[in-house]
């Protein structure tokens, strides 16, 4: 993994504290970072992104003790489940602290907290002492950056740090979910699957239901229209023609590495001089991680011929 030298982590931290924003790497995707403590920088996120502010965002901790305080309950499960999965691509929403800013929250009582597990944004938050918030580092509803490249070229002429940790492992965002007494809602498929969340639960003491939440107000990431490149996307059934004019995106036949490529591979498509992108629906492409590169594709199509 790659490694950013001290002096630019240390110039982080200064931007962080004066309310500046910064681009952090995880094994996401890349993120806008500011500090939770920091009105502007908050602020920052959603001009930078051009965000509603409707949309909630994703705390991001380098510890136990600073996700407890983010929450004013921490169900023994939630307690289980992120000691399974932290540091990962888990984010878990759970009531909120009163003295987490709105702004993070959009106005709702939950707050979304995540464990990224790559180094060096690990090492920010513990130079910074707190709590980053830290939506894709991409103007708002188009393809998230897996790449340092892709984070310079949507922000072009900004004055932005941009933290190099290399392309992204995983490649797309993280698997939301809420947790109460013995339940479990994903709110959002990403890099944990459902199998890995039911496997897990397996050893808890007590049944646990699991269950997918589509749309759900409380998580990033679920509009209908999101992760959008920047010429059309359309979805065609497996054996379908192809649209005309139309550059075809192709996905590995193996899942993690299909999502680990395909936001590099959507602003590659984009840039290649053609009118829009299609995107075949196999029908061997379902269950465990296919569901959070179908659920991306959905939102980035701007037509579904599929079940045409």
């Amino acid at each position: 993994m790659p490694t950013v030298d001290t002096n630019k982590i240390d110039d982080a931290v200064k931007r962080l504290k004066a309310g500046d924003v910064v681009a952090v790497p995880t094994e996401t995707v890349y993120g806008l970072a500011a500090s939770i403590d920091s009105e502007s920088g908050l602020r920052k996120i959603f001009d930078l992104k051009q965000r509603p502010f409707f949309d909630p965002l994703i705390v991001h901790v380098c510890g136990f003790k600073q996700a407890k305080s983010l929450v004013s309950q921490w169900p023994p499960l939630a307690d289980y489940v992120a000691r399974v999965f932290w540091p990962g691509p888990l984010t878990i929403v759970l009531p909120k602290a009163p003295h987490v800013n709105s702004l993070i929250t959009s106005g709702l009582e939950t707050v979304a907290v995540r464990f990224p597990r790559h180094a060096i944004t690990q090492q920010l938050i513990e130079k910074l002492g707190s709590p980053i918030a830290a939506p894709s580092a991409n103007r708002f509803g188009r393809t998230s950056p897996s790449r340092p490249e892709h984070v310079k070229s949507e922000f072009p002429g900004v004055d932005l740090l941009i933290l190099d940790g290399g392309a992204c492992d995983v490649g797309v965002e993280s698997t939301v979910i809420s947790i109460s007494e013995n339940e479990i809602k994903i709110l959002r498929p990403g890099g944990v699957t459902e199998t890995d969340l039911e496997a897990a639960v397996l050893k808890w003491a007590q049944p646990v239901t699991i269950s997918r939440v589509i749309g759900a107000e409380n998580s990033p990431g679920t509009l209908k229209h999101h992760y959008m490149p920047d010429i059309p996307l359309t979805i065609v059934s497996e054996k379908a023609k192809a649209p005309e004019g139309a550059i075809e995106l192709v996905l590995n036949v193996e899942p993690a590495q299909a999502a680990r490529e395909l936001y590099s591979q959507l602003r590659d498509l984009a840039a290649s001089g053609k009118k829009s992108i299609f995107v075949r629906r196999k029908a061997d492409q379902h269950g465990g991680f296919w569901e959070a590169i179908w659920d991306r594709l959905t939102r980035a199509a701007t037509q579904d011929q599929s079940n045409a």
